[in-house]
């Protein structure tokens, strides 16, 4: 299982909200760079930056900290906020982002992320699927898209995505622990499919047990801002045999 160390951006700093409210917004560092490369010092080889000003403005607001850490680290990076146009995706990609992770554009407008899919590759392009009870969440998980989460995997599964990044909206920010249920179903639903977990993980146990249910990968945030799991336990979970 891969782990993947999250960095929420708001104004250049790092942050993170809790449950996606930006009023309940923790600041812990002033710098991102500098976290990434704590993370690759540790031994981590991946990394999920969120501009959440993005996410709000519908564009990409903080690429210059995207860029800041893709050029002082060798970190596999995947980017999202805010990303909904050719424009944009372009300007992810020339600062370095690695993969993409399509959210809310991906219920808004299917054909622009098919194009996506189309000419950079499935394996560049993440889709990003915010739930709350089953139903996918946009918009910074502001408004509830109505759609069933499942059919949305299925409908994107047949445009040849094979990555998801899958947040269950109640869990996220909390430390409560992750949505196990929920990720059961889907991996029974869509084997094949690359689930990568978000949300809730409050311990290196919640890990363990993602990793013992199979998931291909689980970003990490809050834990270890506030820590309860050290980069070390990060990294050595991640090194260990299979």
């Amino acid at each position: 299982m891969i782990i993947i160390p999250a960095i929420d951006i708001i104004g250049g700093k790092a942050v993170r909200l809790t449950q996606g409210d930006y009023g309940r917004k923790t600041e812990y560092a002033d710098n991102p760079a500098t976290v990434a490369k704590q993370f690759e010092a540790a031994g981590l080889k991946n990394l999920h930056v969120v501009d959440l000003e993005g996410a709000k403005a519908s564009q990409p607001v903080n690429l210059q900290t995207l860029q800041e850490i893709t050029s002082q680290t060798t970190l596999n990076v995947d980017f999202g906020g805010g990303v909904k146009s050719d424009e944009s995706i372009q300007k992810v990609f020339a600062a370095g982002a690695q993969h993409v992770t399509a959210g809310s554009i991906a219920v808004k407008n299917k054909p622009l992320v098919k194009s996506w899919i189309d000419r950079y590759g499935a394996e560049k392009i993440i889709l990003g699927a915010d739930v709350q009870n089953e139903k996918i969440a946009i918009n910074g998980w502001q408004e509830d898209s109505g759609l069933d989460l499942f059919e949305f995997l299925e409908e994107y599964i047949e445009m040849g995505v094979t990555h998801t990044i899958c947040t269950d909206v109640s869990k996220d920010g909390l430390l409560q622990g992750p949505a196990f249920d929920l990720y059961r179903k889907i991996q029974e639903a869509f084997p094949n499919l690359k689930l990568i977990a978000s949300g809730g993980v409050s311990s290196l146990a919640d890990l363990k047990a993602l990793k013992e249910m199979g998931v291909y990968g689980t970003i990490v945030g809050k834990a270890y801002y506030e820590g309860r799991i050290s980069l070390e336990e990060l990294a050595a979970l991640e090194n260990q045999e299979k």
